[in-house]
């Protein structure tokens, strides 16, 4: 690989005007630049410094893709605060027929997810200008046509295509912020994007106790009016979003062209070559689910995503056992999402500012844990019972960011990443079938056997959570002790990915 005698070194998050250094052995260690490039010398631009370029970025790229998820999400839990004002009772739901509607969300996620962002190939036809955009309009039209169904087979169908359209976005979200930023700077940069979770939490409930008001104008009853308004706002955004939208830093015209080649030049450090111009074949997808590390980080999503969805899901019906009205039930479903984001924001500054990944995906853990420990015990104390769902909003979805960055930034390479997400992503929401079944109105109101799985599930991501550690840390012990140059070609190190002997993983 080395070429000339020049050197071009990549200080992370190097705050001075001053260019990146390239040189060594091609650890790809994250945040050390300690990375030699074919032919590959570029500086950061005299004009500009990396940490005003990458402010323009977070500018130019996170809002978009926060409000983007925040609605999302906002489309996808908002049933939840439909169901306090009459839902169940106006489509005449019987027995699990609620939990079956939340089910159907799932079944597009689960099935669609890897043909969808594992190969990439609409969301890269089309770049994530055109493509993301494009499945946040689906379901905000979904989301209105859900305001105006009849019957429970009208509810069913809105769900499965509010899923499918949703199953295009996420994994494409997070797969965009890898293209962008360096893996030790990537995580408050998930974690806000995740957080949107939170925001759409809190808002959802702020939002559902005005709509609720409408009640009877132009004969629509509150729950109608929840989602139709919501579906309309998302909708109009997303048409605002062709227009505005970013893509990828090749497509950003709001870069100048050196800038664009140092920020191709900070990654290929960071990560190396990604083989993004390659695509992605079936016999791709059978080498990388070989990986048992990849198997592992769906397990630890898995885990998480029942207790959070449990939550979002039946958190109005949870709170209403504790004697409140409809509007207060909703007012009172704000908080603990608002400790929500706070908690995530602390969290990943600090992940971020000791480029670690580990503790902060498992210590937190245990808050979720104790607080679904007390919910198992207190029946008779409110107070406490309303305390312990701020400890499960914090621990879950601060948590969650964390798991899903620290599992994608350490596979390497273009085709490894795709399908490594849209794994974890695509198997993760199995977990989301488990909780729309974990609290059952028969169980009201103790919830005994809700508390209790998503007691379970969270110690099964803290197992597989530990076991990806020890399992990376044994890699990274094996590979430092092998032969760093072992004669390998670039095309060869660019189709290994993360699997390359001179790759690091992060802890």
């Amino acid at each position: 690989m080395h070429t000339t005698g020049d050197s071009v070194k990549a200080s992370d998050d190097k705050e001075s005007g001053g260019g990146i250094e390239i040189s060594g052995n091609n650890t790809y260690h994250p945040g050390i630049a300690d990375v030699e490039f074919d032919e590959l010398h570029v500086q950061c631009p005299a004009h500009t410094t990396e940490r005003r370029l990458m402010a323009r970025v977070d500018w130019h790229l996170m809002p978009f893709l926060c409000i983007l998820y925040l609605l999302a999400f906002l489309d996808r839990v908002n049933i939840a605060n439909a169901r306090s004002y009459g839902l169940e009772e106006d489509l005449m739901l019987e027995r699990v027929q609620y939990n079956t509607s939340l089910t159907m969300f799932f079944v597009p996620y689960i099935f669609f997810e890897i043909p969808s962002n594992g190969y990439l190939i609409l969301l890269k036809r089309f770049s994530p200008r055109i493509w993301l955009p494009g499945c946040m309009l689906g379901f905000g039209v979904v989301s209105v046509c859900q305001g105006v169904v009849q019957n429970y087979s009208g509810l069913l169908a809105t769900r499965f295509f509010l899923g499918l359209f949703e199953t295009g976005m996420f994994p494409g979200c997070f797969y965009l912020i890898g293209m962008w930023y360096k893996r030790s700077e990537a995580q408050k940069r998930y974690s806000l994007f995740f957080s949107s979770t939170s925001l759409a939490g809190a808002f959802g409930g702020l939002l559902a106790s005005a709509i609720g008001e409408m009640d009877g104008i132009r004969g629509y009853h509150g729950w109608r009016w929840i989602f139709i308004l919501e579906g309309i706002l998302t909708a109009v955004v997303a048409i605002v979003f062709f227009f505005i939208f970013p893509s990828f830093p090749e497509q950003a015209k709001w870069l100048a062209e050196d800038e664009r080649q140092f920020i191709k030049a900070r990654l290929q450090a960071d990560q190396g070559r990604n083989a993004a111009e390659r695509k992605v074949s079936f016999r791709d997808v059978i080498t990388v689910m070989k990986d048992h590390r990849v198997w592992l980080g769906g397990f630890m999503y898995f885990g998480l995503i029942v207790p959070a969805y449990s939550y979002a899901f039946f958190a109005p019906r949870i709170i209403s056992t504790y004697h409140y009205s409809p509007i207060q039930t909703q007012l009172h479903s704000v908080p603990p999402w608002a400790a929500s984001f706070v908690f995530s924001l602390i969290t990943a500054f600090f992940s971020d500012l000791t480029r670690h990944r580990a503790t902060f995906a498992i210590a937190p853990l245990a808050i979720t844990l104790a607080g679904f420990g007390v919910l198992l015990r207190v029946h008779d104390d409110t107070t406490v019972e309303y305390a312990m769902l701020f400890l499960i909003t914090m621990g879950s979805y601060g948590v969650m960011p964390i798991l899903v960055c620290w599992f994608t930034m350490n596979l390497g390479g273009h085709h490894r990443r795709s399908i490594g997400t849209a794994w974890q992503i695509g198997f993760g929401n199995i977990g989301g079938i488990i909780a729309t079944y974990a609290f059952l109105d028969s169980d009201a109101p103790e919830f005994r056997n809700g508390y209790s799985i998503c007691l379970g599930f969270t110690c099964l991501s803290a197992l597989a959570s530990t076991l990806y550690l020890i399992s990376i840390y044994l890699e990274n012990q094996k590979r430092e002790k092998a032969a760093t140059n072992v004669g390998l070609s670039d095309y060869e190190k660019t189709e290994l990915g993360d699997l390359n002997p001179e790759f690091r993983y992060m802890y």
